[in-house]
């Protein structure tokens, strides 16, 4: 039996089911934290004669560089995730750290693979994406590379270190290599 929904009654129905939309919307998934199924592969960066290794997660399409490392609480040691486009980014491009819940250092890389610019980013708590800053990359690039905070610190990575993965076009020796 349907009963007809009358006056006030349906307009706070109607209120609580959009109230209760958008709230499902906002909350991250529940398997938030489950491993990406994402390709991965390994990437190196070259500093000198050093050269470290990491497993990142390739993020290629649209959809895949959105998300992003979104609504995750950890990224082990030597991971990372590197968004690769086809085309060159203006300078004026950068990330934002909505639903990021890891500081990350960040590295754009050019044509050539080398760094061009590197940034450090702190998680954005609001629940509003426009109150989280850009991060602009103040640089042409063609990929950019996210690591836990600290990271590239802790190595001595600095712009103009190579960096190179299996299939990159750039000048330094290939991860596969």
């Amino acid at each position: 039996m349907t009963l007809p929904l009358h006056g006030s009654f349906a307009v706070r129905l109607a209120q609580g089911l959009i109230l209760a939309m958008l709230l499902a919307w906002q909350q991250p998934p529940a398997a938030a934290d489950e491993a990406s199924t994402l390709q991965r592969a390994p990437l190196e960066i070259h500093v000198g004669e050093e050269r470290h290794r990491l497993e990142v997660e390739l993020a290629r399409t649209s959809a895949e560089r959105q998300k992003g490392l979104m609504d995750r609480d950890h990224l082990a040691p030597e991971a990372g995730m590197l968004f690769l486009y086809q085309e060159a980014q203006p300078p004026q491009g950068g990330f934002w750290m909505y639903r990021t819940r890891i500081p990350l250092d960040i590295a754009f890389i050019d044509v050539d693979g080398r760094i061009a610019a590197l940034h450090t980013m702190q998680p954005c708590a609001s629940r509003n994406p426009y109150d989280c800053p850009v991060t602009v990359a103040g640089a042409v690039y063609h990929a950019a590379l996210e690591v836990n905070a600290g990271y590239f610190e802790a190595r001595g990575i600095e712009e103009g270190a190579c960096v190179s993965w299996p299939g990159s076009q750039g000048s330094c020796p290939s991860a596969a290599e």
